[in-house]
C-alpha cells in the first residue's frame, strides 16, 4: 500500500493523521469514481457548502478520505429520501459546532476507504499487452459487469490495479480468464458476507448508544481511535483465514489427486522387467 503525501488538518473529532497511516489522496476525477458519483456532483456539493474544498497544490485540487466519507454520507442520505436542503441543514449544524460535529470523526473512521489503491486508467492496447490473447471481448464485458473495470471513453479504469496485475499474471500462466472471472463472481457473495461480519465487529463500539442518537462528544475521540485500530486488524483476520482456507483446499486437492493415482496403480499393477520381456517375446512371435 503506497504512502501518500500528508493530508490537510483533520476536522475536529476526526482521527489524527500523525498517528495513522497517511490518507489516500485523489484528483476530482478519482474522487468521483471511488464514490460512485460524478465530477459535476462534486462541484455542486462544494458550491452548496456540503463538501469542503480540496487542498490546492499549484493548479491541482487534492481531495482525501474525509471527502470520500462525506460523499458517501451524502449519497446514503439521498437514497434514504433526504433532500439536498435537509442535508445542507445537517452540514451547517455540523460546521457551526453543534453536537452533530461529533459525527465527523466517525464519518471518516467508518466510511473512509479501506484500500489505499488508487484507480488507474488503461488503454485497450495496454490491457492486450497485459493479458495477451486472453483479453477477449467477452472477458472484457465480464470484467466490466463485475466492476473490476469501468469504461471511460475508449479506455478502462481499474479501481484495484494490483488485483488486475495479479489476474494478468494468472492468465499468462494458463488460467483461462473467463474461468478466473467466474471464480470472482462465485466468491464475491461470500466475501460480502465476511466483510459485513467484520464491519459489524469494528463498529460494534457504537452499539452501547441508542441507534438514533450520536455518541456524546466526550466519547468520540476514544471511539474513533478504537475503530481506526480495529480496521487493520480486520484485514489481518481476513488474510489469515484466507490463507488457512487456501492451505486446506490445496491439501484436500493434493490428497484426492494422490489417492486417485494410488487407486489406479493398485487396479492396474505395473509389470516388472521379466514380465515386460516375456510380453515383448510373445508380441514378436505373433
Amino acid at each position: 500500500m503506497p504512502p501518500s503525501s500528508p493530508a490537510p488538518s483533520s476536522p475536529p473529532g476526526s482521527h489524527d493523521p500523525a498517528d495513522a497511516t497517511p490518507r489516500n489522496e485523489y484528483t476530482v476525477d478519482e474522487l468521483a469514481r471511488v464514490t460512485d458519483t460524478t465530477v459535476r456532483n462534486v462541484r455542486a456539493y462544494q458550491d452548496r457548502g456540503l463538501l469542503a474544498p480540496p487542498e490546492k497544490r499549484g493548479r491541482v485540487g487534492v481531495y482525501d478520505d474525509t471527502h470520500v466519507s462525506r460523499l458517501k454520507l451524502i449519497n446514503h442520505l439521498l437514497t434514504r429520501g433526504y433532500t439536498l436542503s435537509n442535508i445542507q441543514d445537517l452540514i451547517l449544524a455540523v460546521d457551526e459546532g453543534h453536537d452533530l460535529r461529533s459525527i465527523l470523526g466517525l464519518e471518516t473512521a467508518i466510511g473512509g476507504r479501506w484500500s489505499r489503491e488508487r484507480p488507474k486508467k488503461y488503454s485497450l492496447i495496454e490491457l492486450l499487452q497485459m493479458f495477451g490473447d486472453k483479453a477477449s471481448p467477452s472477458a472484457l464485458v465480464k470484467a466490466v459487469d463485475l466492476g473490476l473495470l469501468e469504461r471511460d471513453g475508449l479506455s478502462f479504469v481499474s479501481g484495484n490495479p494490483t488485483a488486475l496485475a495479479a489476474g494478468a499474471t494468472m492468465a499468462k500462466e494458463g488460467i483461462p480468464l473467463t474461468d478466473l472471472l467466474d471464480a470472482v463472481r462465485i466468491a464475491r457473495p461470500h466475501f460480502n458476507a465476511v466483510a459485513k461480519a467484520l464491519v459489524d465487529l469494528v463498529v460494534h463500539q457504537l452499539d452501547r448508544y441508542d441507534a438514533d442518537a450520536l455518541p456524546p462528544p466526550a466519547d468520540v475521540p476514544a471511539l474513533v481511535d478504537a475503530i481506526w485500530r480495529l480496521r487493520p486488524l480486520a484485514n489481518v483476520l481476513v488474510e489469515s483465514e484466507m490463507n488457512r482456507a487456501l492451505e486446506e483446499a490445496s491439501g484436500d486437492y493434493l490428497g484426492d489427486r494422490v489417492s486417485a493415482i494410488m487407486e489406479k496403480k493398485l487396479a492396474h499393477p505395473a509389470k516388472g522387467p521379466a514380465e515386460e520381456r516375456g510380453a515383448a517375446r510373445k508380441n514378436k512371435k505373433k
